[in-house]
């Protein structure tokens, strides 16, 4: 499999950085000409992953999240990671309407919706260790 393009990304674990990062990869993948839909899609699921490792992931305490984005011909692959306390349950995690956080009024939607906007949607997680969400979507539009 041939990489057409790769950025790295790592920052801090905190809200605000949720929406750069959302910004960064739709700057990255801009070069694949994706649509205005394609694009809201790619920049939802990164907004949800963050949005997890930071809430779940950290419990909002500091932490690194890396994002890698690769381009291979059509499509855009990212991967966001975090070295947080993992998730316990990865099956239960991606029920629509569950979350652990429900005294935060969290929706339990992120995994659902990250699932909806991607063509591809994996999770690797270690309790203790981190998580790992790798997503793909290929792009009609080149």
């Amino acid at each position: 499999m041939r990489i057409d393009n790769e950025m790295k990304l790592e920052f801090m674990s905190k809200s605000q950085n949720e929406s750069f990062a959302r910004s960064v990869v739709a700057a990255f993948i801009a070069q694949l000409d994706p649509t205005i839909d394609e694009l809201a899609d790619v920049k939802t699921a990164v907004s949800e992953a963050v949005t997890n490792a930071i809430i779940h992931g950290y419990e909002c305490q500091n932490g690194s999240i890396i994002i890698i984005s690769r381009i291979l011909d059509k499509t855009v692959e990212i991967e966001i990671k975090d070295c947080g306390k993992g998730i316990e349950d990865i099956e239960l995690a991606r029920q629509p309407l569950y979350t652990s956080k429900p005294e935060l009024e969290r929706s339990g939607m992120g995994f659902t919706v990250m699932e909806t906007f991607m063509d591809e949607v994996e999770v690797e997680s270690q309790s203790g260790v981190g998580t790992t969400v790798r997503m793909k979507k290929t792009f009609k539009s080149i």
